[in-house]
């Protein structure tokens, strides 16, 4: 079978860690159990560029069960794990292009190899598939997507080639996965790399998007002094109230222990931050693409640059200062560590196999980025709630009626 990956023999131990995480996973092992049955995806090519881990492989199996084609190539050089690719390749019999660590001409390789197979859907964590679709192909397809801004871009100016479900915008994705999870994820990495005490510390989290929220949240959680940079003044007026210090980054470099970039946008972290920030300053990035800190820039200033740990390089400027990036300014949760816990994922990924499945049953979808339908969305924190035992109330008949009336008395 068609596939790229480090080492066939990690397969047994990939096999494993995807049971393990399977585990944690009931809302998608129970939508897998579903689809096996009823085999919704049947007829379906899909081509999936997502971060290679072994909650995707779970997601993977679980489209592979509803009866879907699928090929696999990952998102990001470093968020690979090889054992899983193996895995999925020898276990799963899932076609799978991806290798940890891999150079860009390999990446690009990866997606082409997916684009190949000719899929009528396609599952994207960062657009590059979509990008390289729209710019070299332009099949007519439709798209299960997990990042939005530069689709909701595309849609604006009219060059979308075809419709696109924003599984990011809806809220069981983004209110845990982005909050909790990127909060949890990324704390892991940072401290996996360096193993740094945070208590004490001042840790500047640029963005406070859900993202910047949930790793704000867990820094102070772990005793760090927690500095906000935004460009958005809603979102620093909110950061202020949760009793974060809110400063400029050009204010914040200078008293960083840690900074963490998580904005979505480039160059966060430029040439002059770089130039006031203290000795022995770490620095991370968190959101997807490698471009929210300068490297470039960084590059040109440092007189040395020496891998002092696995996932750190010490840049060593001319006046001594020494300042520490981790996994090269590339997601640091994936980089340095497993990216999201199994059990959050398990939302996220079920968000994206029901979408799927609600796709496969549209016909003329409208070329434009749609939500999720509110009823996945429900369906999926109920049978999460579920997993974990919790049990809600229901509205009464009078309460449902009054909350659908305009006529009845207060």
């Amino acid at each position: 079978m068609p596939h790229d990956v480090t080492d066939l023999a990690l397969a047994d131990e990939g096999r494993l860690r995807i049971e393990w995480a399977d585990r944690h996973m009931p809302v998608l092992r129970d939508i897998r159990a579903r689809f096996e049955k009823e085999r919704p995806l049947a007829g379906l090519r899909v081509a999936a560029c997502l971060h290679v881990t072994t909650e995707t492989a779970n997601l993977m199996r679980a489209l592979q069960a509803g009866g879907a084609d699928v090929t696999l190539c990952a998102s990001n050089p470093l968020s690979t794990q090889d054992d899983t690719a193996a895995a999925l390749v020898r276990h799963y019999g899932i076609d799978t292009f991806a290798r940890r660590g891999v150079d860009t001409t390999g990446y690009y390789t990866h997606l082409e190899a997916a684009l190949d197979t000719r899929p009528n859907v396609t599952m994207d964590d960062g657009c590059d598939l979509v990008t390289l679709l729209h710019t070299k192909r332009r099949e007519q397809l439709a798209e299960v997507r997990a990042g939005v801004i530069r689709l909701r871009q595309m849609e604006r100016e009219g060059a979308l080639a075809y419709p696109i479900i924003a599984v990011n915008d809806t809220p069981t994705k983004h209110l845990f996965d982005n909050r909790y999870g990127t909060g949890q994820s990324t704390i892991d990495g940072i401290l996996r790399a360096t193993n740094l005490l945070l208590a004490g510390t001042t840790f500047v989290v640029a963005g406070f998007g859900y993202c910047g929220r949930g790793l704000a949240m867990r820094a102070r959680g772990m005793g760090a002094k927690v500095v906000v940079t935004e460009v958005d003044p809603v979102r620093a007026l909110e950061a202020a109230m949760e009793g974060y210090r809110v400063a400029p980054m050009a204010e914040a470099a200078r008293q960083a222990d840690v900074i963490v970039s998580v904005t979505g946008d480039r160059d966060v972290l430029r040439r002059e931050h770089f130039a006031v920030m203290k000795d022995g300053v770490v620095l991370a990035n968190s959101g997807h693409f490698d471009v929210e800190i300068d490297k470039d820039a960084l590059r040109e200033l440092a007189t040395s640059v020496v891998r002092v740990r696995e996932n750190v390089e010490e840049f060593t400027l001319e006046d001594g200062r020494r300042l520490n990036l981790i996994a090269e300014g590339r997601l640091v949760n994936l980089g340095a560590a497993e990216g999201h816990p199994a059990a959050v994922m398990d939302m996220s990924f079920a968000d994206q196999a029901l979408s799927l499945e609600w796709l496969a049953r549209q016909e003329g979808l409208e070329v434009r980025v749609h939500d999720v339908p509110a009823e996945i969305d429900a369906e999926v924190a109920r049978v999460k709630l579920a997993t974990m035992e919790i049990a809600i109330d229901t509205l009464t008949k009078a309460q449902e009626s009054y909350l659908h009336s305009w006529t009845e008395g207060t």
